[in-house]
């Protein structure tokens, strides 16, 4: 399980405490210090497309309209903390975020973090 986030995001610590107490044990990659690769990115383009974008980050009320107007794919290669937090990798199932029907996903149903 690979999970994209950032460690400073509340919304990131609290799944990634509650993924690990579920039993899993994700690879975080901080997409501040580590990045996104091309290819990371593009997957995420590909299965979330605009969804991806956070507009309600600071990040992206610090960008221009110019910027706020470019392509995503293209803004999230130049901004990666714009990315919709956290984004998890189990195989070939993606999720986006960390509303209840995503923790119900990895942690089971009945069981979600607050």
């Amino acid at each position: 399980m690979r999970f994209f986030g950032l460690k400073s995001c509340d919304t990131c610590r609290k799944a990634i405490k509650a993924l690990q107490a579920a039993g899993h044990r994700p690879k975080v990659i901080d997409v501040r210090a580590d990045g996104l690769s091309d290819d990371d990115r593009a997957q995420i383009m590909t299965r979330f497309g605009d969804a991806a974008i956070n507009r309600a980050s600071t990040t992206w009320r610090g960008l221009s309209d110019a910027e706020k107007a470019a392509d995503p794919a293209t803004l999230l290669g130049a901004h990666p903390t714009l990315l919709k937090r956290p984004v998890i990798v189990d195989g070939d199932d993606w999720t986006i975020g960390w509303k209840a029907d995503v923790q119900a996903h990895h942690l089971g149903k009945g069981t979600q973090a607050s």
